[in-house]
This record gives structure tokens, C-alpha cells and sequence, in this order.
């Protein structure tokens, strides 16, 4: 089974989290890799404790992207 997850970086680590979960999934680390890992660890967690009721039926995420608007002030 593939999990898409966003990984974000911060000025103090990186935080991830999957689409598709149903629940707060969330991993950190020092480095992407840690946050990768931690986070697919959650992951697998999640649906041993939950079934797999907590995945998503459909999931129509195909790719995630950011954007950045400038807001009027």
C-alpha cells in the first residue's frame, strides 16, 4: 500500500502527515528521513490500532503542490 505525505520543513525540524487517513497522523524528525520515518511508524500504528476503516475509500490525490498568494493588506 502506497501513502502520499507531506513533509514540511521549519526553522526547528521537519513535521509529516499522509492524505488519505482518516485521524491525526502526524511524524517530526531533525531531517527529512527522520520525519519520514517517524511518520510511516505512526502510520502503520494507526491502522493496527484503528482497522483499515481509517483509510480513505478513494483517494483522488494524485500530487500536492504549494503554492503562495500575495493577500492585499
Amino acid at each position: 500500500m502506497k501513502v502520499k505525505i507531506i513533509i514540511e520543513k521549519h526553522s526547528d525540524g521537519y513535521i509529516a502527515y499522509p492524505l488519505g487517513l482518516k485521524g491525526i497522523v502526524v511524524g517530526e524528525g531533525d531531517s527529512y528521513e527522520e520525519a519520514l520515518k517517524d511518520v510511516t511508524s505512526a502510520i502503520k500504528f494507526h491502522i493496527e490500532t484503528f482497522g483499515k476503516d481509517v483509510l480513505e475509500e478513494k483517494i483522488d490525490v494524485e500530487e500536492a503542490f504549494i503554492a503562495e498568494a500575495q493577500l492585499a493588506a
